[in-house]
């Protein structure tokens, strides 16, 4: 038996699960969500300072003006490093704003933003904390917007110069990162479906989004291994990734319809990423829906799959999926089903299926073995308040944090490369069109004050995360 079995089998003894010694316990945030001042210091405009205004686009006339408020803060205190240094987590995933630091999206660049990034990449290190930096969490310039946005070439090219600037500014401490944040959610959402900035209804805008925010990440990477910090940093896009279930199982219909959906939410990222170009009967689907893709040049496979050193999973719930497609369904022959009877739900009305996770994970690493696997989001909403006594007991995500980790654990011990795990979100947030509403934190926000109370569930997985290991719940 080797010390890691040993150390595993004694941990199950005592009811509890022992993760490797270099699992990479963290949390996660980005900066349109939690920074606030957003004029502040040379910042330019984003789409999503755009979206905010407009009337109805976000729950309560919620805008992202003060967010967490962590970028005026972080001026004067460092308190929100320190809190996460009082987690003992050690690594931290965060999103540099763009606007923040090329506010034209091209051309100019600001010192102050690079300085403010300086300062905090400084912070984490100091403090012990890993960064994993993404360089697109969805808040574009609008000046980019407003000559295409992500449904023009150019945009790709523009994302491949700033990632450039940030390569040589923070690339000597930040060896992880992250290219671009979910493509899918971006596309659907903010293209075809119109929720979210830069709120487009264009079925065709939609996939012409996807694919180049996909070749903004291959010519991004190409820029990072050209860089003089290339040879020691890795780089990854963090996919929002949905496993499929048919909804009848022994239905061939169902069955059938789970794969194409599967195509449309998983493998029409995936598979071109890892240099297996575009899915064949995904790319029949959407010319049938939105013409010839035309707009895929040659040679664009080939820049997309330039590499992915690793697997972003952003993982919240999964998919049941029948043949019955309506109306409503838009035009793909496949409806996404409410879900189970009798399973648990967060919040907002997700499933809860930590099983998922792992079989997620497992896919993963048949169909790309080798590449490491980083759960870089997972998290769920809870309706959490400050009780009598002032603490936040929520119970609920404590569970919901104990199921997944052992869900990731199941993962590692059946062969799975995974290297870290990141709790969405450090804090309550702006959550984009939901506004303050859904609550992630593992960090209550007081949204007068101001104030940060470490929840029940923050203070259990700091303790999960200084040991290594997952204590057995009562």
């Amino acid at each position: 038996m080797t010390g890691r079995d040993a150390r595993t089998a004694a941990g199950r003894a005592s009811g509890a699960v022992r993760f490797p010694a270099d699992f990479r316990w963290g949390t996660a945030t980005s900066a349109f969500q939690v920074e606030g001042s957003t004029a502040a210091d040379g910042r330019g405009e984003s789409i999503w300072d755009r979206f905010c205004r407009v009337p109805g686009a976000v729950e309560n006339g919620d805008t992202g003006d003060e967010a967490c408020d962590f970028y005026a803060r972080f001026q004067h205190s460092a308190d929100d490093l320190d809190l996460m240094a009082r987690l003992g987590t050690g690594a931290h995933r965060f999103s540099l704003a763009w606007p923040r630091i090329v506010p034209e999206g091209t051309g100019r660049v600001e010192p102050r933003g690079i300085a403010h990034y300086d300062r905090f990449v400084d912070g984490l290190l100091d403090r012990g904390i890993k960064p994993l930096v993404t360089l697109y969490h969805w808040d574009l310039p609008q000046p980019l917007q407003d000559r295409g946005g992500w449904r023009a070439r150019e945009t790709a090219e523009a994302f491949a110069e700033y990632a450039a600037v940030c390569f040589e500014a923070f690339g000597d401490r930040v060896e992880d990162w992250v290219t671009v944040n979910e493509p899918w959610i971006a596309g659907l959402l903010g293209h075809q479906l119109g929720l979210h900035a830069p709120g487009e209804r264009d079925l065709r805008g939609s996939v012409e989004a996807m694919h180049h925010l996909l070749l903004a990440h291959g010519l991004a990477v190409t820029a990072l291994r050209a860089s003089r910090h290339g040879s020691a940093a890795r780089a990854g896009i963090a996919y929002s990734l949905f496993p499929h279930q048919p909804a009848d199982p022994s239905s061939a219909a169902d069955r059938a319809a789970a794969h194409a959906s599967d195509g449309y939410v998983n493998r029409w990222f995936l598979e071109p990423v890892h240099g297996r170009g575009y899915p064949a009967d995904m790319r029949r689907h959407w010319e049938d829906a939105a013409g010839e893709l035309d707009f895929v040049r040659d040679g664009d496979e080939e820049r997309i799959a330039a590499g992915s050193d690793f697997i972003g999973v952003n993982y919240y719930t999964r998919r049941v999926v029948s043949a019955a497609a309506g109306p409503e369904d838009g035009p793909w022959p496949w409806k996404v089903e409410p879900g189970r009877a009798g399973v648990p739900r967060t919040d907002l009305g997700w499933e809860i299926v930590p099983g998922e996770l792992t079989a997620l994970l497992l896919r993963l690493h048949e169909e790309y073995p080798g590449v490491p696997l980083t759960v870089t989001e997972n998290g769920g909403v809870f309706d959490d308040v400050p009780g009598p006594d002032g603490a936040v007991h929520d119970e609920r995500r404590v569970r919901f944090l104990h199921d997944h980790l052992l869900a990731v654990h199941r993962a590692l011990e059946a062969g799975a490369p995974v290297e870290g795990y990141y709790h969405w979100s450090l804090i309550d947030n702006f959550e984009w069109a939901m506004g303050y509403r859904p609550r992630f934190g593992l960090v209550h926000l007081d949204r007068g004050s101001g104030r940060r109370t470490v929840k029940d569930s923050g203070l259990w997985y700091a303790r999960a995360a200084r040991s290594g290991e997952v204590p057995a719940m009562p």
